[in-house]
Formats: C-alpha cells, structure tokens, sequence
C-alpha cells in the first residue's frame, strides 16, 4: 500500500474525473466540473456556469461557487490518497469577493496539511485571472 504523501499524486487528473463521474452518476455529464490539472500538492478545476447557477441580478450564486470549491478540494483530496469515496468535507470557510459574472470558473485549490486523518485545503476561485478572485475558501476534508 502506498502511503499519501502531499509530494506524490496517487491518482491523475482522469482517474479522479472517472472516480467522481462514477461516485456522482446522478450528475449528467454536461454539468460536471472538470479537472484541468493535477499536480501534487494542486489541483485546477474549471465549470462553465449555466441559468440554474445564477442568482437574481445575473452573477453566479454563492452555492455554485461553494459547490464549486468544495467539489475541487475533493478532488485534490482524492489525486492524493486515492480512491476513498467516503472522504467527506469536515469545515468550508468561503469569503465572496467580488460579483462573479457568468463566464468560466476556474477554482484553483492548494493543498496546506496532508494528515492521517485531516486534509487541509485553501481554495481560490476567479474568472478574469488568478489575481482578481471572486472567492476564496478554507475547505477540510476528513478521511475514514
């Protein structure tokens, strides 16, 4: 068994978009967020907002970008230790900026603690580029 270490990624950015696909199969595929990257201790994850993820006013609505973020923590959480369906988020802290507009969202998700039993994660999401969020998020995760 190989032991999860925030240096080593033991599934890709494809094994952890099929894992989800698989675990969430009630998602259709035309609505998944995808994973544009994996790298250890990074994760990237792009979604394209449609109506049902807006909110009066015509800006994306804090639960998409909550989802969002959560669901990209999950993903950083399974590209380093694997496949554990029951990982599940213990906290997310999520500050909204700024109005995000309805363009694609790329959430960009850095690994801070790798524990045994905690995984820490600071999330950063934007539309324009990576130095003006719309949001930002402190998203643990804790593992059976």
């Amino acid at each position: 068994m190989t032991v999860p270490s925030a240096d080593t990624l033991l599934m890709d950015a494809a094994e952890v978009d099929a894992f989800i696909a698989a675990a969430f199969p009630e998602v259709p595929d035309d609505r998944r967020s995808r994973i544009a990257s994996a790298r250890p201790g990074h994760v990237r994850m792009t979604m394209m907002p449609d109506a049902s993820h807006l909110r009066p006013g015509g800006i994306v609505s804090g639960p998409t970008q909550m989802a969002l973020a959560d669901h990209v923590a999950y993903a950083l959480v399974l590209a380093h230790i694997g496949p554990v369906a029951m990982a599940v988020t213990s906290a997310l802290t999520v500050h909204f900026l700024r109005a995000c507009p309805p363009m694609l969202l790329t959430a960009d998700a850095r690994l801070l603690r790798l524990g045994k039993r905690l995984i820490v994660s600071d999330v950063q999401i934007w539309t324009d580029g990576p130095d003006r969020p719309v949001a930002q998020a402190s998203v643990t995760y804790i593992v059976p």
